[in-house]
C-alpha cells in the first residue's frame, strides 16, 4: 500500500501532531475538554472561592465533542434533595451532562454552597438522579 500524497499547502500528519502537542503543552487544547466558558484548563481551576463555595473553573466537553449528540436530554436545573433548593447550571455544563452523564461525580448546591455527590440531586421535576 502506498503512502498518501499531500499537496504543498496541505498540513502533513506529522505537522498536525506537532501543533496539537504544542497546544496541549500550553494548556490551550486538552483533548476534548476545556473550562466552562471556553478557557483552557488551568492548574488552579479547582481553587474554591470562599465567598461562593464554587471552583475557579469547571471542566466541560468542548463544543465539538458536545455537537456529536446527546444521550440524555439537556437539563439545566436540578434539586438538592437534602435542602430542597434548585440550582441552575450553565449551558455548556448541562450539555456535558447530556453528552456524557458520568462525566462528573458531584455537583454544586447554591444553598449549601458546597460540592456534593450526585446521588443527593435529582433533575428538577423528576425523580431521576443527576448524572444517571
Amino acid at each position: 500500500m502506498s503512502e498518501p500524497k499531500f499537496g504543498p499547502c496541505e498540513p502533513q500528519p506529522r505537522d498536525i501532531n506537532i501543533l496539537a502537542n504544542a497546544l496541549r503543552k500550553e494548556g490551550i487544547v486538552t483533548d476534548n475538554r476545556m473550562l466552562s466558558g471556553g478557557g483552557p484548563i488551568t492548574s488552579d481551576h479547582r481553587e474554591i472561592n470562599p465567598t461562593t463555595g464554587q471552583q475557579k473553573g469547571y471542566i466541560v466537553l468542548t463544543p465539538e465533542e458536545r455537537a456529536k449528540g446527546f444521550v440524555r436530554p439537556v437539563r439545566r436545573i436540578y434539586l438538592h434533595k437534602t435542602c430542597g433548593t434548585t440550582t441552575t447550571m450553565s449551558e455548556d455544563i448541562a450539555e456535558t451532562y447530556a453528552r456524557q452523564p458520568d462525566f462528573y461525580d458531584g455537583t454544586f448546591c447554591v444553598s449549601c454552597r458546597k460540592h456534593l455527590p450526585l446521588a443527593e440531586f435529582v433533575w428538577d421535576g423528576t425523580d431521576e438522579t443527576v448524572g444517571s
